[in-house]
């Protein structure tokens, strides 16, 4: 049996019990997220979509993890305050988890399972470079987003260095906010 995105249990950034369930019937952009990576200026772009789609539904949802070269080292409350302060973060923020290897979060276990295969853009930077050691299907790098419709399946994936104001994530949106 597969357990449903929303039954898996959560932590807020401020350590309060949460799931995915709290958002149940929205479109979620779902983001691996890291406060000192050279991907990190992607959190303007994520505040602005989810500005400018919360009223039709759309929640974005930021996951740190440190799982990449140690860019997500800070605690909760510092990982917060600099999201706030320097990117006026407003979208949900949960306590830091792991996104690849033994100690994988279950949320990152069953969206990976759902949807084993990032989408690349043609030009993708991560393309280019040696391919890394990492699961089948495994999450490439920090800001590598999954959308999920709104009745908890996973509709799409994209790869870290596809910017959240992306023709072609922008459009993934738009298409699950109008289903």
């Amino acid at each position: 049996m597969t357990v449903s995105l929303y039954d898996i249990p959560l932590a807020r950034l401020d350590g309060t019990p949460s799931s995915l369930a709290d958002h149940a019937g929205k479109v979620l952009l779902v983001v691996n997220v890291a406060s000192k990576c050279g991907l990190t200026p992607q959190y303007e772009g994520l505040e602005s979509l989810y500005r400018t789609y919360q009223d039709r539904g759309l929640v974005v949802l930021g996951f740190p993890a440190n799982d990449f070269g140690g860019q997500e080292p800070g605690t909760e409350a510092e990982i917060g305050e600099f999201c706030r302060s320097v990117y006026g973060v407003e979208f949900p923020m949960f306590a830091k988890i792991a996104v690849t290897g033994p100690d994988k979060h279950p949320l990152y276990k069953a969206l990976i399972a759902a949807h084993p295969e990032a989408e690349f853009n043609p030009d993708s930077r991560l393309l280019k470079q040696p391919p890394r050691t990492a699961d089948p299907g495994g999450i490439h790098w920090n800001f590598e987003k999954f959308l999920v419709g709104r009745d908890g399946a996973v509709v799409a994936r994209f790869a870290p260095d596809t910017k959240p104001e992306d023709e072609t994530v922008v459009r993934a949106i738009e298409t699950a906010l109008a289903a």
